[in-house]
């Protein structure tokens, strides 16, 4: 490679590596304009990904409402575990039974959402989590198969959820999908849009992240000048429209900043003229959660896709706390109340605003946690149980295979840690495949997926 070349590669991966980073309030991470995409679209759909951030619980998420199931559910955990009277509002009732009369519950602080489970537009995955193949309780003991590296470590099985790769990965799973779609949108920068900070999930090749707050754009203001100083925040956006000089890196800092001015005024006017819904978001019981302040900035977002020219977009909404070693009991209902209300409000404004079957949201986390209790909590685990709802969604049953709760049973590792039967690949490809990207491309997207093209639940799980 010559030294242009290398010089011309370096300008343009710096636009989305540390120095964009540490800028993050001027958006230079946004403005990569990026690779020719592999597929177009006509219409409008869009991906919403609501992660967990700390590992759910998953058996205070979703626990088992049967007699012999939950009275094992109760042993494990005494002195949090919900009762079978509060959970006989919450208790699901699936088109398609599972085997052996087992019967599940939501979370009572889940309740809001049973409305959208009845009408056939939630579904419930049972059991995933990351996975590099395949594998049996009897193939992890003897670790006769790949595992996906530090297993129950927070950073590593987020980054593992987020990317297929332990922490430092460079892209994520969201990021790539956006990699195949961004070309049919009118400005790249707006295929993945952050309003909860910055995640590994939404990096692609090509795709960067366009970071917002929860009011929108984050602006070039003061904050980002010297000690606050007005003139010096003036000064910066005039060396930006007019850098002078001729140096390539001073050029190209100039482009980044003025692809992020325009792109801050293109979506601060569509917002300006977003649709007024009458879908009311309500306030967290806990004021450290701004998840439903996100969701309706996602919801406003969508509400002017077509002012943005924008066919294909994905999402990321966090919010935290879910690491529950202690306080389960106290704390987890409220993270469930929060949760639900906010998706609820979500999913009820994409109603009315006559969007909701191009609009899928999906909950994941680092992983689930141990069914039984360590004092007044629980301690990490693996697969867990996470949701998907949507217009699209075929929803009301449950997808996956339904773990068997029992003390050193085959899909314990110890402590009702679960080994995971359905893998993120698998749950992210069923996503994948209907936002638009096409099964040559999933392997792509997805490097574990071909690892599963023979197992039970196959590589499409068709909830979506």
């Amino acid at each position: 490679m010559s030294m242009d070349q290398s010089r011309r590669a370096f300008l343009k991966r710096a636009s989305a590596l540390s120095i964009a980073g540490q800028a993050s309030s001027f958006v230079l991470n946004l403005a990569a304009s990026g690779e020719a995409a592999a597929a177009t679209a006509s219409d409008y759909k869009a991906l919403v990904c609501v992660f967990f951030y700390g590992g759910n619980d998953y058996a205070n998420t979703l626990p088992p409402y049967d007699s012999a199931r939950h009275a094992f559910y109760t042993a494990q955990r005494p002195s949090f575990a919900h009762t079978q009277a509060a959970l006989q509002p919450t208790l699901l009732n699936p088109t398609t039974p599972l085997p052996g009369g087992a019967q599940y519950a939501l979370a009572p602080g889940l309740a809001p959402l049973m409305p959208i489970f009845n009408a056939g537009r939630m579904a419930v995955m049972l059991n995933v989590g990351t996975l590099v193949q395949p594998t049996t309780k009897a193939q992890y003991q003897a670790r006769s198969v790949l595992l996906p590296p530090k297993l129950l470590s927070h950073n590593d099985q987020q980054s593992y959820w987020q990317a297929s790769s332990p922490e430092g990965a460079a892209t994520g799973w969201g990021g790539r999908i956006g990699d195949f779609l961004q070309s049919g949108n009118g400005n790249a920068s707006l295929t993945c849009i952050n309003p909860s900070g910055n995640a590994v999930f939404l990096t692609g090749r090509a795709a960067v992240q366009y970071a917002v707050s929860t009011t929108g754009p984050i602006a070039l203001n003061a904050r980002t000048s010297l000690n606050g100083s007005a003139a010096a925040a003036t000064m910066l956006r005039q060396l930006i429209a007019n850098p002078g000089g001729k140096h390539d890196f001073q050029a190209a800092v100039s482009d980044i900043g003025k692809r992020a001015l325009e792109l801050q005024a293109l979506v601060t006017n569509a917002l300006a003229i977003a649709p007024a819904t009458k879908t009311v978001f309500p306030a967290a019981a806990d004021p450290s959660s701004s998840l439903g302040a996100q969701l309706q900035l996602v919801a406003k977002l969508i509400s002017v896709s077509q002012e943005l020219g924008a066919k294909r977009q994905v999402f990321f909404v966090s919010t935290g706390r879910f690491d529950t070693h202690d306080e389960l009991g106290t704390l987890h209902p409220v993270l469930m109340q929060n949760a639900a209300n906010a998706i609820r409000a979500f999913y009820d404004t994409t109603v009315e605003l006559g969007v909701a079957n191009k609009v899928t949201t999906f909950t994941a986390s680092d992983f689930g946690r141990a069914l039984t209790a360590n004092n007044d909590g629980t301690d990490h685990g693996w697969g867990s149980m996470h949701f998907a709802v949507g217009g699209a969604v075929n929803g009301g049953r449950y997808y996956g295979i339904n773990p068997t709760l029992a003390n050193n049973g085959p899909d314990d590792i110890g402590q009702g840690r679960l080994i995971p039967t359905m893998s993120v690949d698998q749950y992210g490809a069923t996503l994948a495949s209907w936002f638009g990207v096409s099964a040559g491309d999933l392997p792509t997207v997805f490097p574990n997926l071909r690892n599963f093209a023979g197992s039970a639940l196959g590589t499409n799980l068709g909830f979506v």
